[in-house]
């Protein structure tokens, strides 16, 4: 009598996306080198705008080339990070324009990992490593006065930011379900947030501020845990316990860039092709 066949679980479907996914971006090895070179040069961008800045002044609201840099560090790092993650959940909108959302749904699988390893940019890994090699060196040059508390808020920090970063991918991503064409608006808050995040939020000012550095949280990616780390006093005034905030602040993102999915798949209507 033959054996029955043992079901596949979903981790099982999962890996067998991430594994065709390297398989087909590898296959072409020197495409894929090019792109993996070329992949920093945004990263790289953002870097040399800051320290171009610091060539027609010393200080930048209220901080040196070195702490900037911290704050830049942990910016790149976080973004690139998540970028590489969830980056590709941009895509929806094809998807949903084009009805091959429809197929997505109908796999045994959750539709939110689906999206994320069907297009897994594995080309962003420079970018990543780039950011991370960033944060290394500016942590280097800050003269950074250890602590075991500064010790755990280095290697929390940048977690929570790829957390914040990678909410608001999905957030912005999920608007698709109601308006196909909203793109611009989705990368105002994430490429935005990263030009954002990348500068000390003392330079902003008014509602500017108040609505993108604390009421939408980016303040909470670079601004405030380089504080802690510098172990500098807020020029806004807030209390130091503030720079301890991310992981707190990214798991809220997370929970509702999570409730908004969900109601954008609720709200999904299939093509009927």
């Amino acid at each position: 009598m033959a054996e029955r066949e043992q079901p596949v679980g979903p981790g099982a479907g999962y890996l067998a996306l991430l594994r065709g996914q390297a398989r087909s971006q590898a296959s072409y090895r020197a495409s894929f080198a090019v792109d993996l070179v070329s992949n920093v040069g945004a990263t790289v961008f953002d870097v040399v705008t800051v320290l171009v800045l610091f060539q027609v002044t010393r200080i930048l609201g209220g901080f040196d080339v070195r702490e900037a840099m911290v704050m830049v560090g942990l910016s790149a790092c976080s973004f690139a990070t998540a970028d590489l993650a969830v980056g590709n959940i941009e895509r929806v909108r094809h998807y949903v324009r084009t009805g091959l959302m429809d197929a997505v749904l109908v796999r045994p699988l959750r539709p939110l990992p689906q999206l994320l390893l069907m297009d897994l940019p594995l080309r962003k890994l420079s970018r990543a490593a780039f950011g991370l090699a960033v944060l290394v060196v500016a942590l280097a040059a800050a003269d950074i006065d250890w602590t075991p508390g500064r010790v755990v808020l280095v290697l929390v920090a940048p977690l929570a930011g790829t957390v914040f970063f990678g909410s608001i991918f999905v957030a912005s991503a999920t608007l698709a379900f109601w308006w196909i064409d909203s793109g611009e608006v989705g990368n105002a808050f994430t490429y935005g947030g990263r030009d954002f995040t990348s500068y000390p939020v003392t330079v902003y000012g008014g509602w500017f501020r108040a609505i993108f550095a604390y009421g939408l949280g980016f303040a909470f990616v670079a601004y405030h845990p380089a504080l802690a780390l510098l172990g500098r006093a807020d020029p806004l005034g807030l209390p130091g316990w503030v720079g301890w905030a991310a992981p707190g602040v990214a798991g809220l993102a997370a929970v509702g860039a999570a409730a908004a999915w969900r109601s954008g798949i609720r709200h999904y209507r299939s093509t009927g092709s």
